[in-house]
């Protein structure tokens, strides 16, 4: 099983790579995890419009999303999964034999085409969370989840 992470915005704090890394590390006995980074579409690139530069985010993000991959856009109005619910939903993932690509949006969000190409839109909460902060969360709860699947007591509730 590939865990890939698509995520808008280049340049993060270096606690917000280490801790990303540190958990990449952690699941390689689990999966292959892989953190994909996009540059955020410059309002210059089109003319200055919020809109079409979310769209054109929102392109470059479907480019790299093979037909295989199974896509779950993270977003505040998205399903919220307890740990355990995320534990089984990635066991079932992994028994069809599905690549999953995480994706992390811009400051403007994630354009329409990215929210309905997801198999399931996901909110790592209800609060709005920085950015770099929600790629550490989920690198997190991916690490989480896998450690219950393989009954690691890393996950103890």
């Amino acid at each position: 099983m590939r865990l890939r992470v698509i995520a808008v915005g280049s340049r993060m704090p270096a606690w917000v790579d280490a801790a990303v890394e540190d958990y990449s590390r952690r699941l390689g006995g689990f999966c292959k995890f892989e953190l994909k980074t996009l540059n955020p579409a410059s309002r210059r690139e089109v003319g200055g419009d919020e809109r079409a530069a979310k769209a054109l985010e929102g392109k470059r993000i479907l480019a790299l999303l093979s037909e295989r991959d199974v896509a779950v856009p993270l977003d505040e109005h998205g399903k919220q999964l307890t740990t355990l619910e995320l534990s089984s939903w990635l066991g079932e993932q992994r028994g069809l034999g599905s690549d999953l690509a995480f994706i992390i949006g811009g400051p403007d969000g994630l354009a329409a085409e990215v929210l309905a190409r997801g198999r399931m839109v996901w909110a790592l909460s209800r609060l709005t969370l920085p950015h770099a902060l929600a790629r550490v969360v989920l690198a997190e709860q991916l690490y989480r989840a896998a450690t219950v699947l393989s009954g690691h007591p890393y996950h103890r509730a």
